[in-house]
């Protein structure tokens, strides 16, 4: 172990280069805009399919599908949230796989009532444990949606519309229009959709290829800066020569004094804190976040801790808390940016993949388990 505490301490310095560029992915968010950039993952987004398979008397059936393009971000509990608003005056007869969360006005039709009436339909995903008969692959997962780089098996979510008073061809038929997709709160911005070559599928013996009759996507980009205000996390550091500890910034997520930008805190030492933190709601009531009161009032820490500093190598150790005693956090990434992540030897207690968004940015490394826990 290298004796000098000024080459240890240059050592740290570099460290907190850190501080500014780890990302704790998470999906409270309370603002909307219509741009969006994720300057980590530049190419990721979310791509809509929306496939005409076949042809009703007043409209067609289709199939929609999402699949997230992302490198680590994840569409988290309570999922996905899709609306649209129609080009004309269609409505949906039946779903499949989802449902709209209001059926609308649909006193003019008699007899066989459709699904949704409304111009601009909100559609969720249906829960696990839903019967087979209202399933198609790729649905019922409660609108969680994993990225494509982590967990690519479940990286797709797809459902089944029947629309009327459509058009019965494809010069009659007229896309959607204004998209919105809710990961679950703001963050994304939908484009126009846009008619692109027709879908080709293959049947399982691989000798037969059919195709959609009409094929539309729509792309949705993430912008961490659209989805919250303020920061998510932030990052302290300490190091095994030194008992100080470099906590995080005063007022990093807000300050207390400033109910605009933070939100409410609740102190640890609260007198019946359960029932603070989970008081009587509403079914499908979502409560607003409630972090633990500190300094730094952000939902997450990072802690950077510095074990060892040998010649040849440097080991330290990651300690990520949550504060936040109304959210649990599944499926997280830490995504994190150091130059000498492109020499990293072990990983313990983490599992991690290495992200190069573009040439020229030192690697990213992207660390995730399966869960995070409050308090």
């Amino acid at each position: 172990m290298e004796s000098s505490v000024s080459r240890s301490t240059s050592v740290v310095s570099k460290m907190s280069f850190l501080a500014v560029l780890v990302v704790f992915l998470i999906s409270s968010s309370y603002i909307t805009s219509t741009e969006a950039y994720d300057a980590l993952d530049p190419e990721g987004n979310i791509t809509m399919k929306w496939d005409v398979m076949s042809w009703t008397p007043d409209g067609y059936v289709a199939v929609v599908t999402m699949f997230n393009f992302q490198k680590y971000r994840h569409i988290p509990s309570p999922g996905w949230t899709l609306s649209w608003k129609w080009a004309k005056k269609e409505v949906i007869w039946s779903m499949v796989g989802a449902q709209t969360t209001e059926q609308g006005d649909c006193s003019k039709y008699k007899g066989n009532i459709p699904h949704c009436c409304k111009k601009d339909p909100t559609v969720v995903d249906l829960l696990p444990g839903t019967p087979y008969n209202q399933q198609i692959a790729n649905c019922c997962k409660g609108g969680v949606l994993n990225s494509w780089v982590q967990d690519p098996g479940n990286a797709a979510s797809s459902f089944q519309i029947s629309v009327g008073a459509a058009g019965t061809t494809n010069k009659t038929v007229r896309v959607p229009r204004n998209f919105t997709l809710m990961g679950p709160g703001p963050g994304y911005t939908c484009g126009p959709a846009k008619v692109v070559r027709p879908t080709k599928f293959v049947t399982t013996d691989t000798r037969r290829t059919t195709q959609a009759m009409m094929t539309w996507n729509i792309t949705c980009t993430y912008s961490q800066f659209l989805a919250q205000r303020t920061p998510t996390c932030c990052v302290s550091l300490s190091s095994f020569y030194n008992e100080t500890i470099v906590g995080c910034p005063t007022c990093a997520c807000g300050c207390q004094n400033n109910k605009t930008e933070s939100g409410a805190c609740l102190d640890p030492d609260t007198p019946h804190l359960a029932s603070v933190v989970s008081p009587p709601t509403k079914k499908g009531t979502i409560l607003p976040p409630l972090v633990q009161c500190t300094r730094h009032l952000c939902p997450i820490r990072v802690h950077w801790h510095v074990k060892q500093n040998y010649k040849e190598y440097w080991r330290v150790k990651i300690t990520i808390t949550n504060f936040n005693y109304r959210l649990n956090y599944s499926q997280w990434n830490m995504v994190a940016q150091h130059p000498n992540f492109d020499n990293i030897t072990q990983i313990f207690s983490f599992n991690y993949k290495s992200i190069t968004p573009y040439a020229g940015l030192s690697k990213l490394l992207s660390l995730f388990l399966s869960s995070l826990s409050s308090w």
